[in-house]
């Protein structure tokens, strides 16, 4: 009996000793892992710390508001020409192409007024829309019936009076206000970059 009860304190007592070295090995393990973390945040704060003063510049932020910025564009002149230089320079064409320069009768200029206006309400070239509805107004119509052909030439966007000559001369159509010797009679009207030109004969 006194045996077993031997045996048995034994192995109390190594038990004991087992959970005091695990928990001896548990608290340092915890406080060291603790000492050990809380000291490299403070390295890491260090460190940090000195890597932000050295290198304030860049990273400093303006407490002032930013100021606005403001960019100016220059409105694009509405072209400064009109009818009466487009007209010259159609019968300065003419002439160096040889053939007749074009002689002014107020009832095409009544077209070429009517047109023009419509183009600039438009602000668009209409595709001769508009030029062959008149034909068919009453109080137009017997202008058309005067002549043996009524033609229309348009241009948009011209720059100059030049720029709008070099423009119709680029397509065959309009290049006949410039070169047909058949035309006769004229009127053209033109305001910021739109041209009418009503040729008959």
């Amino acid at each position: 009996m006194s045996k077993i009860l031997k045996s048995l304190g034994t192995v109390v007592l190594v038990f004991a000793c087992v959970v005091v070295a695990i928990t001896t090995f548990l608290v340092g393990y915890i406080k060291g892992y603790s000492f050990g973390k809380n000291d490299q945040y403070g390295v890491d704060q260090k460190y940090l710390s000195q890597f932000v003063s050295a290198t304030s510049k860049p990273f400093a932020t303006s407490t002032s508001s930013p100021k606005p910025i403001v960019v100016y564009v220059k409105p694009t002149p509405a072209p400064s020409w009109g009818g009466p230089q487009l007209w010259d320079a159609v019968n300065q064409s003419r002439v160096e192409h040889g053939v007749n320069p074009l002689k002014s009768k107020d009832d095409l200029c009544t077209i070429a007024s009517i047109r023009l206006n419509e183009l600039l309400q438009l602000g668009t070239l209409d595709g001769h829309q508009g030029f062959s509805a008149l034909e068919q107004r009453n109080d137009i119509k017997p202008i058309f019936d005067s002549y043996g052909v009524v033609s229309e030439f348009l241009v948009s966007g011209a720059t100059s009076p030049q720029n709008a000559v070099d423009l119709w001369l680029n397509t065959m159509g309009h290049k006949q206000l410039l070169t047909g010797g058949e035309y006769v009679w004229g009127c053209i009207y033109a305001q910021n970059g739109f041209g009418v030109a009503i040729a008959a004969y």
